[in-house]
């Protein structure tokens, strides 16, 4: 396995660059926009391709790189459906997996330090990003923080994990890059409580200065989604209400670019195919499916995914690929949902 832990002194963040192979699909976590060009050199010397990058929660002390890795690389970007953004590729619920080629990691809900963080485990390691941090643990006075969720968060989540796991924060002050949950049991000061309400009486006496960047950093954060309007001013887009009501199309093929989780989890559009976004290059190619339903069949392709960036980003590479223009299914299944769409559920 590729695993690099990169740092970002201005913020003390550590974001996290994963892959199963050298020259294989990667996955980031906790990117920070100042750093994307490192991030960007480093994948290209070892001849990765970026599928998908991850923020374990809206921060408050840096700007994230999700929108300008996406812009790079055309990869999902992925935060927790509780996160307060405008849009993001895919959005994760507790117990959910984010799978890259070899890899996979299980989201859990983790609230507490924000209303929105997430960790992600591994079968050796776990992401906490700001809720359990090296001796220490992410503070609960802002963002919807909650002394109480974060207890129970550490205490009957992170802890439940076994000892040697490895925790991999999303930040560090002291030099320090790796601790175990074990570790973190015995000497992590703020967990040697014996209640809820002790906890959240320790941090309530921390009166910590607010982030310098977070007037800056949390509202940026909350617009990383890409904007869907440039599609639908060229006439590259759809309206949900403008097909739902008039299935199966006999002008049009539908395409589902989402994993298979997203669609077991939330039902498909009835007559669609399905062809995963990071598998897009394959389908779009000369001789691929895609390719060649589009030739073959004379119908239009309209791409949709959870909320319209993925496919979006799909229009472009197809259009790049020679195919006819395809559309965009704007706001994706869920604004097809909200419309009233028919759904249907996976077979099998």
């Amino acid at each position: 396995m590729i695993f690099r832990q990169l740092f970002d002194k201005t913020s003390s963040t550590y974001t996290y660059l994963l892959a199963s192979r050298p020259g294989g699909e990667a996955l980031i976590v906790d990117p920070v926009l100042d750093n994307v060009p490192l991030y960007l050199r480093l994948i290209g010397e070892l001849g990765l391709r970026l599928l998908k990058a991850v923020d374990t929660h809206a921060h408050a002390d840096h700007i994230t790189g999700l929108g300008a890795l996406r812009d790079s690389t055309r990869c999902i970007t992925v935060m927790g459906e509780q996160a307060g953004v405008d849009t993001v590729s895919m959005r994760v619920a507790d117990g959910d997996t984010i799978d890259i080629e070899g890899l996979s990691l299980r989201a859990l809900y983790t609230p507490g330090h924000t209303d929105d963080s997430y960790c992600f485990a591994m079968a050796d390691r776990v992401f906490t990003g700001d809720t359990l941090l090296i001796r220490g643990s992410g503070r609960t006075d802002f963002q919807n923080g909650d002394a109480r969720a974060a207890y129970d968060s550490i205490f009957n989540k992170l802890l439940k994990l076994p000892d040697d796991t490895l925790v991999y924060p999303a930040h560090d002050y002291k030099g320090e890059t790796v601790s175990t949950i074990g570790e973190e049991r015995r000497f992590n000061p703020r967990l040697h409580v014996r209640s809820a309400e002790e906890y959240a009486a320790l941090m309530a006496d921390l009166k910590l200065a607010k982030p310098q960047m977070m007037d800056v950093a949390v509202p940026a954060n909350r617009k990383v989604g890409l904007d869907q309007a440039e599609l639908a001013a060229a006439g590259l887009s759809l309206e949900p209400s403008e097909i739902s009501g008039r299935l199966p199309l006999k002008d049009m093929l539908l395409v589902d670019l989402r994993d298979d989780g997203e669609r077991a989890r939330t039902g498909i559009i009835p007559g669609s195919l399905h062809a995963p976004y990071g598998e897009l290059p394959h389908f779009l190619r000369s001789g691929g499916i895609l390719a060649e339903l589009a030739r073959a069949s004379g119908r239009r392709l309209v791409f949709y995914c959870a909320f319209g960036e993925r496919s979006a980003l799909a229009v472009k590479a197809a259009m790049e690929a020679g195919l006819p223009p395809p559309l965009n299914l704007r706001g994706g299944i869920d604004a097809w949902r909200k419309a009233g769409g028919p759904l249907e559920r996976v077979a099998g």
